[in-house]
């Protein structure tokens, strides 16, 4: 995948510019197969220690119609600071050296435990970059939902791009369009660290049993620092309020309605993820980013049946790296589990 811009970058890519002793190209193949969002999400060094500073405008200056011998006051913009901190994702594997030498093949044996802790921390990392939310648990990171968390625009400016799908209770999913780029939304690390999920073999260590007795093990230490920002919150859009138990039924939520109102929410849709333009949605001059679309997999699966009416010309069968997925007007619809179908509705 092509980088955008001179800063940003996916994980896929800044696995090429690290030392081979991370590891990192592996892992970032695994975590590409269950958390396609992961893979698409380009990543900026942050410029604090601890996150990333954006500067944002909030007001424009406002001229004056000047009269004959008036003159006109003096006027300025405005701006505003946003800083998004960065979680640290942080674990140790211990694994009994003699439990892991039985088969006569360490390194395999060590492999297989060390998948299902790269599965669990991408889960984790999914499930924040959805929900986080650092006025509930400090410790991690800011998502989506909590910045896009209403429908009144009295309440927050980004209610302008969050689109109410009329469901109610809490059997709701969410829907969104999601554009990647220096300047409008892109993952973040401290400053001057490493990048992505690194992992670490220790070797063999003398552990301490819950009765404080030592025995020999092997240690793996995996660790992943990250967090989310979103400079221009226009590119981004919120589908919600989608009651997925009647997806199949005369009251389902009319999603294409919603994907089409949801392109025309942003002030210029750029090229899909492929980043060449074939796409017919509404195009600004300029691009901004590479526009993807997310959903779970009860989304997924009722797109793509859609997809299959030959009579619906805006859901198609396309190739993209490699695969064939499903797109809408060119851009390509991803599945993120972490996207969950009992979310309560939002007002």
């Amino acid at each position: 995948m092509a980088t955008l811009g001179t800063t940003a970058l996916t994980y896929a890519d800044w696995a090429k510019r690290v030392d081979d002793g991370y590891k990192i190209g592996s892992i970032v193949e695994l975590l590409s197969l269950t958390n396609e969002i992961l893979l698409d999400m380009l990543v900026v060094e942050g410029n604090l220690p601890t996150g990333h500073k954006t500067t944002v405008r909030t007001g424009l200056p406002t001229a004056t119609w000047r009269l004959l011998n008036y003159g006109v006051p003096n006027a300025k913009s405005t701006t505003a600071q946003i800083v998004d901190t960065c979680g640290n994702l942080e674990v140790y594997a211990v694994v009994d050296k003699d439990i892991a030498d039985l088969n006569g093949n360490s390194a395999e044996f060590r492999m297989s435990e060390v998948r299902a802790f790269l599965e669990g921390m991408s889960q984790q990392v999914a499930t924040t970059l959805m929900y986080g939310n650092t006025a509930v648990n400090p410790e991690r990171f800011t998502g989506f939902a909590p910045r896009y968390n209403t429908v009144t625009a009295a309440t927050a400016a980004t209610a302008a791009n969050v689109i109410d799908m009329g469901g109610t209770g809490s059997t709701n999913t969410s829907i969104w369009i999601v554009t990647w780029g220096d300047n409008t939304t892109h993952g973040i690390f401290p400053k001057g660290k490493m990048t992505g999920l690194q992992h670490r073999d220790m070797g063999e260590w003398p552990i301490s049993d819950a009765n404080g007795n030592t025995y020999q093990a092997y240690r793996d230490h995996f660790k992943w620092e990250i967090g989310l920002t979103v400079r221009d919150w226009r590119y981004n859009v919120r589908l919600a309020n989608i009651d997925v138990t009647l997806l199949n039924g005369a009251s389902a939520a009319n999603i294409i309605n919603g994907l089409i109102r949801g392109l025309y929410r942003m002030p210029t849709t750029g090229p899909a993820m492929t980043g060449v333009q074939t796409s017919d949605a509404p195009t600004i001059a300029g691009q901004m980013g590479r526009t993807a679309i997310y959903c779970n997999r009860v989304v997924r699966t009722y797109l793509d049946l859609q997809a299959m009416n030959k009579t619906n010309v805006l859901l198609q069968m396309r190739e993209f790296d490699g695969h064939v997925v499903t797109t809408f007007r060119g851009v390509p619809i991803r599945t993120v589990d972490a996207i969950l179908n009992t979310e309560s509705r939002i007002t």
